[in-house]
């Protein structure tokens, strides 16, 4: 897609963030068009350097940025911290709660200059007695309830990837879409603010709407009630091949006893109904499992996707690198690593047009558009 055709073509944002939930809302603004300067401490952001499970954070959230490093607790800094305020259309920053606003870069201080600014704080908690705590996407998984829904009875566990992170990082977006378009209206900007506690509490809304409905407290997913008869990972004739089977509608069950010759169940009344089905789950989950044991995958799979019922490999995340879906349909983009080596890395789940939205800018190197950013803004003066 040609970049002057992007939704957010023309928006410039200046990016105070590091980690994960403001370089996910950045990287989404930047793949959608908007020009995000991402402005880094001296000798760059310290997410660079993140080894384990940190070191895929900066290639994942960095590309079609550029990036500026400034000391911001010299005067030289700010001065050019505020001149690219004045001139930007979102500020997103991840500091702590007042950070900024000590040194002059706070809501009131930039809006005073520039009374179209939308300001994006992302944080860990919004208004209210928790909100000067420090948080992190774990600790709000812990204390909204999430790791207790992942893990087993007694052990807590993270969801397996930054999930709220970078959910609240989206429904940072999301307000500022929303600020954006108000400004379209009335010229004013405004202060838009998300945090990881209430994004987790929206996650796990729906279990909190469970108690209220059935009085009765969600149990962890792993001995959860299912919605459902069909609805798990079985194993397969082969060792380490796993699938993930649903069968959601009463007309589905009908065609899957069909196709896999449960005509035993397919054809009890007791079974005809969905709840009548999750009753009997301890009847005929047994059944299923003994069937898929002792066929192959592949085989399963073909059969399953002429039904159109829901399936899945269970598969690692390393092997999205050869996915043939994603390969196919652009879904992967091509971006260079720390240390000069080529991958490719998933792009925003969006299609406009018909088109995926790809890169244009690779993941910067610390500092490396200082030079081409300074002369912009001496040319504005």
């Amino acid at each position: 897609m040609d970049d002057e055709a992007l939704p957010l073509a023309g928006i410039r944002v200046v990016e105070f963030s590091h980690m994960v939930m403001g370089p996910s809302a950045g990287v989404i603004l930047a793949d959608l068009g908007a020009d995000v300067i991402k402005v880094e401490p001296e000798g760059g952001d310290q997410t660079r350097t993140l080894l384990g499970s940190g070191a895929g954070y900066f290639p994942m959230f960095n590309r079609n940025k550029r990036s500026i490093c400034l000391d911001l607790k010299s005067e030289s800094g700010l001065q050019v911290a505020r001149k690219l305020a004045a001139r930007a259309d979102i500020i997103i920053e991840n500091f702590r709660p007042g950070t900024l606003a000590r040194l002059g870069l706070g809501y009131g201080a930039l809006a005073a200059d520039n009374p179209g600014l939308i300001y994006c704080s992302a944080k860990g908690f919004l208004a209210g007695p928790y909100e000067h705590r420090t948080a992190l996407d774990e600790v709000t998984q812990m204390m909204g309830g999430l790791a207790y829904m992942t893990g087993p009875p007694g052990r807590p566990l993270r969801a397996g990837s930054s999930v709220v992170d970078i959910t609240g990082g989206m429904f940072g977006v999301i307000g500022i879409l929303a600020a954006l378009e108000r400004r379209h209206r009335t010229g004013r900007g405004g202060e838009v603010k998300c945090a990881l506690y209430e994004t987790t509490a929206f996650l796990v809304g729906q279990h909190m709407a469970q108690k209220a409905v059935t009085g009765e407290a969600a149990q962890p997913m792993p001995v959860r009630m299912s919605a459902w008869a069909i609805y798990d990972v079985f194993e397969t004739a082969r060792d380490g091949e796993q699938l993930f089977v649903g069968v959601v509608s009463d007309g589905q069950w009908k065609s899957f006893c069909d196709a896999f010759d449960l005509t035993d169940l397919g054809d009890n009344p007791d079974y005809a109904l969905n709840n009548q089905r999750v009753l009997a789950r301890d009847i005929i989950v047994p059944q299923v499992r003994a069937l898929f044991a002792s066929m192959l995958r592949e085989e399963l799979v073909s059969k399953l996707d002429l039904l159109g019922l829901p399936f899945a490999p269970i598969v690692r995340p390393d092997e999205l690198f050869d996915d043939p879906h994603l390969t196919a349909s652009g879904g992967l983009m091509d971006v260079t690593i720390p240390g000069g080596e080529g991958t490719r890395l998933p792009g925003l789940p969006i299609e406009f047009d018909g088109q995926r939205l790809g890169l244009r800018h690779d993941i910067p190197l610390a500092n490396q558009d200082a030079e081409a950013i300074l002369r912009e803004i001496d040319r504005c003066n």
